[in-house]
């Protein structure tokens, strides 16, 4: 994952008020912590720091009065009906430094004639190297039969991560189609 650039102004001021004010000025208020540091509280460009968070994890290098810090987005505080971004969580980092990570998991394929899948974790958490997050997990489905359920310990993971999630976690069920199931069930009643 590429990172992207943008320019913060230092922030002084703090409180509801101030937040308020930042953000009707189409800015973002965030603080970068982590490395023993004391906490840097910043303002970021609101359209700019939207676009970039779009993704998870995004990887940010943040440009605070010429000092340049590398961080990755921990959390994003949104407003529950606006959904427009209030708060961003950013955790500094290093090139080479392994990090902590929810990654998504995406399906691919199409399950055999009769069965289908569920998608049972949507996430699984991963150590990666903090400038080589992978934006998801692919898991190819095509042509399993029911009862081939897709464990974490299964999952084929990028290069470089090392799986934190239990092993025997389920990620996806492959079951029967509802319709089988109780067609079977009624057969065997019926004898």
């Amino acid at each position: 994952m590429s990172e992207q650039k943008l320019t913060a102004e230092l922030r002084t001021e703090f409180g509801k008020g101030f937040a308020r004010r930042a953000r009707m000025a189409g800015q973002i208020p965030a603080v970068i912590y982590g490395h023993g540091a004391e906490p840097i509280h910043i303002n970021l460009p609101g359209r700019a720091t939207t676009l970039a968070v779009r993704v998870s994890n995004a990887l940010l290098a943040i440009d605070v009065d010429g000092e340049q810090h590398l961080t990755l987005v921990k959390d994003i505080q949104r407003d529950p009906v606006k959904q427009i971004i209030e708060h961003v969580d950013l955790q500094t980092v290093q090139a080479g430094e392994k990090v902590t990570v929810d990654i998504a998991i995406h399906v691919s394929g199409e399950v055999a004639p009769g069965a289908v899948a569920s998608l049972e974790a949507t996430t699984v958490s991963l150590e990666a190297e903090a400038t080589h997050v992978p934006t998801a997990v692919e898991v190819d489905i095509e042509g399993r039969k029911a009862g081939e359920n897709i464990h974490a310990s299964d999952l084929v993971l990028p290069k470089g991560s090392t799986l934190l999630t239990e092993g025997d976690t389920l990620v996806v069920r492959i079951a029967e189609t509802a319709s089988e199931a109780e067609e079977e069930t009624t057969a065997e009643a019926a004898e």
